[in-house]
């Protein structure tokens, strides 16, 4: 069975004054064949350089997000003073070394010249204590070996008076057995000169009575006289003993005497020797005298270098070449350490970029860096990464957020890489801190 057609395929007739328009659909719209080649060529190719920018973005890193930082040093005074001249003006170049500011140095050349006089004489004082250390060196190692040979020579003395004495005692000693012998020999000579008396008295009387004989007689009177003479012989060497033992216990006596004399010089020398023994307490004494005299001279020392110093403060160089700004002293200040005369902006220069935390996931210390400035487009200058922040700029801002209290809003955060410039910056491009970069960063 035939189906009807539908409306959409029924001719229905144009209505009286109708535009043709609205009556007659338009003819769609047909490319030829070249045309719809040309298309696709253009498609792909469109699609190819999208696909290759966007893997070449994927290798680096950019951020707007950068300034230009420097090395800025507070120029400040290290002592108080007036100021006498100041030899630079704001955004002058100055360098390493330069003179900025000199301060009034009549106070401090004072102060020199007083060290100076102080070092004088802790110089004398030093010379002095030295010189008497060596002289009480020398008396004491002088006097200590003289009392040491004083004492060996009494020693010696006392030896021999010791010597002497027991000779004297020996001496004593034979005298007096000398005189028991001269004794006995007396007595023995006496008994013999009494037996020989009595013989004569008896050969007397029997001479008398003519019972002996003349010759009898003569004899016994000669043995009598030879008695006689014994004892007289042997009295005197009784005598002569006597006077021997006088001598020999005088002799003693002045022995014991020199003995006693000699014991004495020992004591003294012994004595002496113990004083000079002492010298060396003298000897530490005066060294410790050198010894404060040697810090007097370098606390003297060390005060005229610190009053060197202080004159030599009195001007104030640059540390650095750079340039002058914010300069806020003038010719007859008075200042103060520490006080801020100037700022001096150095020639060490590089960037700071604060990278989103989710750009650094590739990124490294030593890759290399296409910095552009934007006060000067038309320059582009090679840096490389130097280091990145351990931690957020966040987290170290006055007043870090606290995410533990209120309600927690998450916020990509930043992070500060340091960036330096890998050659010099050109002299004729005023270039400083503060001013805007756009750095792109090559990851891969």
């Amino acid at each position: 069975m035939r189906q009807a057609p539908s409306d959409s395929t029924v001719d229905r007739p144009t209505p009286v004054g109708a535009p043709a328009s609205e009556t007659a659909p338009p003819a769609p719209l047909r490319l030829d064949r070249g045309k719809r080649w040309l298309l696709a060529i253009v498609l792909a190719v469109g699609a190819a350089a999208g696909s290759l920018y966007y893997w070449y973005r994927q290798g680096y890193e950019s951020t707007d997000n950068a300034f230009i930082e420097g090395g800025i040093i507070q120029i400040s005074p290290r002592i108080p003073g007036q100021v006498l001249r100041v030899l630079v003006t704001d955004n002058q170049r100055v360098e390493a070394g330069q003179l900025l500011v000199e301060l009034d140095p009549k106070d401090y050349r004072v102060a020199v010249e007083q060290a100076r006089a102080a070092l004088s004489a802790a110089e004398a004082q030093h010379n002095q204590a030295k010189a008497a250390l060596e002289l009480t060196r020398q008396v004491t190692a002088a006097a200590l070996i003289q009392a040491q040979a004083a004492v060996e020579a009494a020693r010696a003395q006392a030896d021999t008076a010791r010597a002497g004495l027991k000779q004297a005692e020996a001496s004593v000693q034979a005298a007096e057995a000398a005189l028991r012998q001269a004794e006995a020999r007396r007595a023995a000579a006496e008994a013999e000169a009494q037996r020989a008396s009595a013989d004569l008295e008896r050969f007397r009387a029997l001479y008398a009575k003519d019972e002996v004989s003349r010759q009898q007689l003569d004899q016994v009177e000669a043995g009598a006289r030879a008695a006689a003479a014994n004892l007289e012989a042997a009295s005197q060497a009784v005598e002569a003993a006597r006077a021997q033992l006088s001598q020999a216990q005088a002799a003693y006596a002045s022995a014991q005497a020199a003995v006693r004399q000699a014991e004495r010089a020992v004591q003294q020398a012994e004595g002496k020797l113990r004083e000079a023994q002492a010298g060396p307490a003298q000897v530490r004494a005066r060294e410790a005298d050198l010894a404060a005299a040697q810090a007097a001279l370098e606390r003297a020392r060390a005060a005229l270098q610190q009053a060197e110093l202080q004159l030599a403060y009195t001007k104030i160089h640059a540390p650095e070449a750079g340039y002058i700004a914010k300069k806020s002293v003038e010719p007859g200040n008075t200042v103060v350490p520490g006080q801020a005369l100037m700022a001096l902006v150095t020639d060490r220069l590089w960037v700071v970029a604060n990278f989103k935390e989710v750009q650094l996931r590739r990124m490294r210390p030593g890759q290399p860096v296409t910095i552009k400035i934007d006060a000067y487009p038309d320059y582009r200058f090679r840096g490389r990464v130097e280091s990145i922040q351990a931690g957020s700029g966040a987290r170290f801002s006055l007043l870090p957020p606290e995410n533990a209290t209120g309600n927690y809003v998450k916020v990509v955060q930043r992070v500060p890489v340091k960036i330096v410039f890998e050659d010099p910056l050109p002299k004729h491009l005023k270039i400083g801190p503060g001013m805007s970069v756009v750095p792109t960063v090559k990851v891969r």
